[in-house]
């Protein structure tokens, strides 16, 4: 897992300065999927752009299962079909926005590369996502 620099500013921002970052009022944050690792700098330059996706929308309260070091996706998260074009997708990333560019990022590796084609449609079991502590 890694967090981007912009959500390792804010994190610092709210212990150091108590100012709360922007995006921790919101109860709902998204998921991305990714060709490359997005790194610390959140670069979306690696977004998946098969036709068909979009960005998840998820519940933060009830997202994600808490395993001590590890949170895990709580539910099924499909996201759309491919009805056009192919990925070979390889990371994930939470973030902030349902489209466009994001203010905060936390991502992590795919256990295998997924490769999405014309007729599939991205989807991980609970479990399947893993955010970990570093």
């Amino acid at each position: 897992m890694s967090a981007s620099n912009a959500t390792e500013n804010a994190t610092l921002k709210m212990h150091l300065q108590g100012i709360d970052p922007a995006y921790r009022a919101g109860a709902t944050q998204y998921v991305a999927l990714f060709t490359a690792d997005p790194g610390e700098a959140g670069s979306l330059a690696a977004e998946a752009n098969y036709t068909g996706y979009a960005r998840i929308a998820v519940t933060k309260a009830t997202a994600w299962t808490d395993g001590g070091s590890t949170f895990s996706n709580a539910a099924l998260m499909q996201f759309g079909k491919c009805t056009a074009g192919s990925n070979a997708l390889t990371h994930f990333a939470v973030v902030d926005t349902l489209s466009g560019p994001v203010a905060q990022m936390i991502s992590g590796a795919l256990s295998g590369t997924l490769n999405v084609a014309n007729g599939i449609q991205p989807q991980f079991a609970p479990g399947d996502l893993d955010v970990l502590a570093d």
